[in-house]
C-alpha cells in the first residue's frame, strides 16, 4: 500500500523529469550527429575538437566562469557571514535577493546605461579628471556584471549554512586559544563547505553558458561557448555543430558537478 501510495505520489515528478529533462537531451544528442542536410555524421565533434578556435573558446569560458565564481565567492562569504550577525538578517538577506526579482535583460540593459561613453560611470570619471574610458564590450565589464547577477545565488546556501552551524563550536575555538582568524579558517569555513560548493554550483554552472549578458555586455570581444551556440543555432543555422557545443557544455556542467561534489571521509556515518 505504501510503495503504491509513494509510486502515484512520484509519478508526476518522474514524467516531469522524462519530458522536460532526459527527452531534451536526447534530442540534443541525436541532432549533435547530423550535418546541414540532416544526415548522420560525427565530423561535429572532430571539427570542434580539431579546431583551435573551439578549444580556445572552450577555454575561455571556462577561465570566465572560474574568474566570476572567486570573484563573486570572496564577496559573498563576507557578506554572508556578516549577514548572520545582524539582528534583523532575514530582512536584509531578503535585500540582497532583491534583484534577482527584476528582469535579467532589464538588469543587463541598466549596466549598458551606466558603462556606456555617456553613462554616469564615465562622467564620475570625466568629472574626477580621469577621463572617459572604454568601459563596455571589455573582459572586465562583463566580469563585474556576471558578478553582480550571480552574487545572491551565492551568498543564499552560504547563508544557510553558517546559519546551522553550532555556535558552540565556534566557541570552543576561541575557549582553546583560537583567533578569530584562525577560527574561521579552522572551523568555519570548513563546516560551511557545504554552502561555498552549493554557490560554487550555482555560480559556475550557468556562467559558462551565459549569453545574452555576454553579447551586450562583452560584445563582440567576449567570446564563449554560449555565444557560440547561439551563432550557430540562430545565424549559421548549423544545428549541428550548436547541439554538439551544446553536449560539450552540459558534459562540462556534468564535471563541474562532479568535482565539487560531497566527498564523505571513509569511516563518516
Amino acid at each position: 500500500m505504501r510503495t503504491k501510495r509513494l509510486s502515484t505520489y512520484t509519478l508526476p515528478y518522474y514524467l516531469w523529469i522524462l519530458l522536460f529533462v532526459i527527452s531534451p537531451l536526447i534530442l540534443l544528442l541525436v541532432q549533435s550527429f547530423k550535418n546541414y542536410s540532416g544526415n548522420f555524421t560525427i565530423s561535429n565533434y572532430f571539427n570542434f575538437f580539431d579546431s583551435w578556435t573551439y578549444i580556445r573558446m572552450t577555454l575561455n569560458s571556462l577561465w570566465i566562469a572560474a574568474v566570476v565564481t572567486a570573484v563573486t565567492l570572496l564577496i559573498s562569504y563576507p557578506m554572508a557571514y556578516f549577514l548572520t550577525r545582524l539582528k534583523n538578517r532575514q530582512f536584509w538577506l531578503l535585500l540582497v535577493i532583491l534583484p534577482t526579482w527584476v528582469n535579467l535583460l532589464l538588469k543587463t540593459y541598466a549596466f549598458i546605461g551606466l558603462f556606456a561613453q555617456d553613462g554616469s560611470v564615465n562622467n564620475f570619471l570625466a568629472f574626477i579628471g580621469l577621463g572617459r574610458q572604454q568601459l563596455l564590450f571589455t573582459n572586465t565589464s562583463f566580469i563585474l556584471v556576471a558578478a553582480y547577477i550571480q552574487i545572491p545565488f551565492m551568498i543564499m546556501p552560504i547563508f544557510n549554512a553558517l546559519i546551522d552551524l553550532n555556535p558552540s563550536l565556534v566557541n570552543a575555538a576561541r575557549d582553546l586559544g583560537a583567533t578569530p582568524w584562525q577560527a574561521l579558517r579552522r572551523v568555519i569555513f570548513p563546516l560551511t563547505w557545504s554552502g561555498v560548493r552549493a554557490g560554487i554550483q550555482a555560480v559556475f554552472i550557468p556562467t559558462l553558458s551565459l549569453f545574452m549578458v555576454t553579447r551586450l555586455i562583452g560584445g563582440n570581444k567576449v567570446i564563449n561557448l554560449g555565444t557560440a551556440v547561439e551563432e550557430h543555432f540562430l545565424v549559421t543555422q548549423n544545428w549541428g555543430m550548436g547541439s554538439t557545443i551544446g553536449i560539450v557544455l552540459i558534459i562540462a556542467m556534468g564535471l563541474t558537478m562532479y568535482v565539487t561534489r560531497d566527498r564523505k571521509r571513509r569511516g563518516d556515518r
